[in-house]
């Protein structure tokens, strides 16, 4: 999103709502639930999981639709490096399955950063490899599937600018702009070679390719993607159909979705009506004009109301929310024929208050929850973001603890039950299924 101080560098080198007082039976169910860290369930020791396929704006799996209900953390692989950090991923994921959670949205990518997956093209970091090894084995292991994102528009783990950085230092960039990994030939062929490491990358411990793995739920190919050098958005339209069809040369088995923010481009009607500002539709990219592209299976929605306006108060943030995704379950019922998946939303802790961010989510799973009982294309929500105690300098003003006893992750257990309820169980542990 913008700026977002990168999401407080995601964070590393990185009114008056309702409230809800009666936390609910989910809640209790939570507490105790998450309490238990060490009771083993039989889906620990042995998961079986069909890929993930697309049938029109339905994501489906083993012919039943499959509606998500999830969360992002970006630093399972960054914390999966040394071997004291590495059981907060464990934790993590733990804890995600325990609330019913299926699909966690992560960084597959950290580009010339400290302790580097790539860092200098083409040149791994085996034992950063090995750190996003586990997190796919652990994540099969606790029945949840990644949607894995390569690279960053913003400045975090490397992103975009490090790409540009490379061509420029290795004196074979075109640009010093940011904005031309987008068309420079050189760093295009950098960020191809990643890809094709990536997917053909053989998991140490599972001894699956990725491109064959189906905790895999899909790969994302760049987060919340810009070319504001280029408004008309003809420039990235090329370097999303590129990539795209790269992709699924190499891995025909997996979904792909760009990564956008879901801003109408200049062209589009919309962008008078639905688009947060003015600004929105000069970004360089289009929802509907990207999401048209053939080799992208699903597409993506960000919300953050708050930091895309201005001195509003929260009544007027719910009221844009709600607009904001019946348009673009719209959009993937009748003009894309896609599922749409919120792949991040948040409302910040500095500046509202706890029932105003418990409403403003309630709304977002509210949506998505009749978006599946109706069988639409809203297939699902990505909360940002979660994590486990003792990682301040990994939070943000969006980040939330499942295991501390507060009204919004209860929400969560309870978009779990009802989702089994009119879809069926689709995670592995079904031993949440007496709580719902």
């Amino acid at each position: 999103m913008l700026q977002k101080v990168c999401k407080r560098y995601r964070i590393m080198v990185g009114g008056n709502g309702l409230f809800y007082p009666v936390v609910g039976f989910a809640s209790i169910v939570l507490f105790i639930y998450m309490s238990f860290g060490d009771v083993k369930f039989g889906f620990e020791e042995e998961v079986e999981l069909a890929f993930v396929e697309r049938n029109g704006t339905q994501f489906m799996v083993d012919g039943k639709a499959f509606y998500i209900n999830g969360w992002n953390s970006y630093w399972l692989m960054v914390q999966s490096v040394d071997e004291y950090s590495r059981p907060r991923v464990r934790e993590m994921l733990k804890a995600g399955a325990k609330m019913g959670l299926t699909v966690c949205r992560t960084w597959a990518f950290n580009d010339g950063d400290y302790n580097a997956l790539q860092s200098s093209p083409g040149v791994f970091n085996e034992q950063a490899f090995k750190a996003l090894d586990y997190v796919i084995a652990e994540a099969r292991k606790h029945g949840i599937r990644l949607l894995l994102s390569l690279v960053n528009n913003l400045h975090a783990y490397g992103g975009k600018t490090q790409y540009v950085k490379w061509a420029w230092q290795e004196g074979v960039g075109l640009s010093s702009s940011n904005d031309s990994f987008f068309f420079d030939p050189s760093i295009r062929s950098y960020f191809k070679n990643y890809i094709k490491t990536i997917l053909t990358r053989k998991n140490t411990i599972t001894g699956l390719e990725y491109r064959n793995d189906p905790a895999i739920f899909g790969w994302e190919l760049i987060n919340e993607p810009r070319c504001m050098t280029d408004p008309s958005g003809d420039t990235l339209q090329d370097w999303i159909e590129e990539m795209s069809a790269f992709v699924k040369l190499i891995d025909k088995r997996h979904l792909v979705t760009i990564g956008l923010e879901g801003f109408y481009g200049p062209n589009d009607p919309k962008r008078l009506t639905v688009n947060p500002e003015d600004w929105a539709s000069r970004l360089g990219s289009d929802f509907i004009r990207n999401s048209l592209i053939s080799n992208i299976d699903f597409t993506s929605v960000h919300i953050y109301p708050d930091h895309w306006f201005h001195e509003q108060v929260s009544e007027d943030y719910i009221k844009f929310v709600s607009k904001w995704m019946l348009s673009h379950i719209e959009d993937g019922d009748k003009v894309l024929n896609k599922p749409v998946v919120f792949s991040e939303f948040g409302l910040s802790d500095i500046n509202f208050t706890m029932p105003e961010r418990k409403t403003m989510y309630k709304t977002i799973l509210d949506i998505s929850y009749k978006s599946a009982k109706k069988n639409r294309s809203g297939a699902g929500t990505l909360v940002w973001q979660f994590l486990v105690g003792g990682m301040q300098e990994f939070t943000d003003d969006f980040g939330i603890i499942p295991s501390e006893k507060t009204p919004i992750p209860s929400l969560f257990v309870e978009q779990s039950c009802r989702l089994a309820k009119v879809k069926g169980w689709s995670h592995k542990d079904k031993s949440f299924k007496q709580f719902c």
